[in-house]
């Protein structure tokens, strides 16, 4: 019930970037039908199995998950700046969370020295729209293609007549 090596080491090459085709073509299966290997490959139990279980030990490991990643996009994309910066100073409000200064992508404090000594300040944070655009595809908001549903019975009618002296 174990996988062959060449199964093994094709889920391997599958989980550094889940590209079937190049997984397969790195464990040694042919270039020529590679795309067709991988499907078949992923659509095998065993090797299914496998894949799952070296997922979920990374998983574990690396405490990164999906609750997690659904958190952190919400994060970012529901996050009020208003209520993490001072929109006046661009300085963090002593209310912010550790959750909330998770959001922030990058901090610039720029000192120049003068006559007059002043201090520029740049907070961004990271990208709302592309957290929101994950999230959306996530919970199956949008699709990438369109979907036709058509529902109905199908008739045949034959109403070629009959004995007309012609072979159709």
């Amino acid at each position: 019930m174990s996988l062959t090596e060449k199964q093994k080491r094709f889920a391997d090459e599958w989980l550094i970037d889940m590209n079937g085709s190049a997984a397969a073509i790195r464990a040694g299966y042919s270039p020529r039908s590679a795309d067709v290997t991988a499907s078949r490959l992923l659509g095998n139990a065993k090797v299914r199995a496998y894949i799952d279980a070296r997922m979920a030990e990374l998983s574990k490991r690396t405490g990164v998950n999906q609750e997690r990643i659904i958190r952190e996009l919400a994060r970012i994309a529901f996050l009020d700046p208003t209520q993490l910066v001072n929109m006046d100073t661009a300085e963090l409000l002593d209310a912010a969370t550790a959750d909330d200064r998770a959001a922030i992508a990058s901090v610039k404090v720029k000192t120049m020295n003068g006559e007059t000594e002043m201090i520029e300040r740049e907070v961004r944070f990271a990208d709302k729209i592309k957290a929101l655009e994950l999230l959306g595809k996530r919970f199956g908001m949008w699709l990438d293609r369109q979907q036709i549903d058509v529902q109905g019975a199908v008739q045949i009618v034959d109403d070629v007549p009959k004995g007309d002296g012609h072979n159709g």
